[in-house]
């Protein structure tokens, strides 16, 4: 009979022998995944927090622009304005003001900022026998010479032009106007604090029909507080003093409170605002009081 040589096993010490040897190898990369792991962790956690911080930054950077009239920021805002007690029957006049700014580079010392008011007005009868009308009011373009360099106080200067673009007397003057304009601020901290004014004066006729000359001041000084959050609140007036009124009408001083929030629009940084103001003094046809609230896209210059 053959017999069978039985193989030489190993050993239970050689078993333990080898999972000795084997064991710190796995150890040892499971160590190194866990490492790595952690190490990409910490770093995404820390580039999503500097992330976070530069667009808070940014937000927070964007609202104090908007409240400086000659920021080097373009921006496009829609105004509704509904302003109740207008007319002898109290009614409510709708205003649409398309505000763009855009700023131009003129060398490395000066910018140029054009501002443009192109207000769409609804406008309810103001007597008995008068009509309601709608239509676009008199355009103001201002153009102000702003230095791009400044420590908190800023300000600039230039022409405005009023463009006559309807002759409905109720919202119209008929009459080309053009005249200086100013604005001074300053920013200090989350504090914007200022005034615009302009002051203009009619030099041509726009209508056969006889029209009022215009000789009318604008001034709006302005206060406003930003938020690192984007959050910004708002007091202003934007009142007119116009010398060729009937005694008494000269003057319209609304006095303006409003919250306005940066946020996005897609790929573009966006405001919205929502307000309320009162009149301190206005023609006997109002308004009395108003509603406000705007839209603003932003698209930061590059220049």
């Amino acid at each position: 009979m053959i017999s069978r040589r039985k193989r030489p096993g190993r050993s239970r010490a050689t078993d333990a022998a080898a999972q000795h040897r084997s064991g710190p190898i796995r150890v040892g990369e499971r160590s190194i995944f866990a490492v790595a792991a952690a190490l990409c962790g910490s770093i995404s956690f820390a580039a999503a927090s500097q992330a976070q911080d530069a667009a808070a930054a940014d937000t927070a950077q964007l609202a104090k622009d908007l409240a400086n009239p000659v920021a080097d920021l373009v921006s496009v805002p829609f105004q509704f304005n509904w302003e109740r007690g207008v007319g002898d029957d109290d009614a409510t006049r709708t205003v649409l003001n398309v505000q763009p700014v855009v700023p131009f580079k003129l060398n490395d010392e000066w910018n140029l900022i054009g501002r443009w008011i192109m207000p769409f007005v609804s406008q309810p009868s103001l007597s008995p026998g008068m009509d309601s009308t709608f239509g676009v009011g008199d355009i103001t373009f201002s153009a102000f010479f702003s230095p791009r360099r400044s420590s908190g106080f800023t300000w600039g200067i230039g022409p405005a032009v009023g463009l006559p673009m309807s002759d409905d007397p109720t919202i119209g003057s008929g009459q080309w106007q053009a005249g200086p304009t100013v604005v001074m601020l300053k920013q200090n901290g989350p504090w914007t604090y200022g005034f615009l004014a302009n002051q203009l004066w009619s030099f041509a006729a726009a209508s056969d029909e006889d029209r009022p000359d215009v000789d009318r001041t604008f001034l709006q000084p302005f206060l406003s507080y930003a938020t690192p959050g984007g959050v910004s609140y708002t007091v202003n007036s934007e009142s007119v003093y116009d010398r060729e009124a009937a005694d008494g009408d000269e003057w319209t001083v609304p006095i303006n409170f409003s919250i306005s929030k940066v946020t996005r629009f897609g790929p573009f940084p966006f405001s919205v605002q929502g307000g309320f103001g009162y009149y301190a003094d206005s023609p006997q046809i109002g308004p009395e009081r108003k509603l406000r609230i705007a839209f603003v896209l932003i698209l930061p210059s590059r220049s």
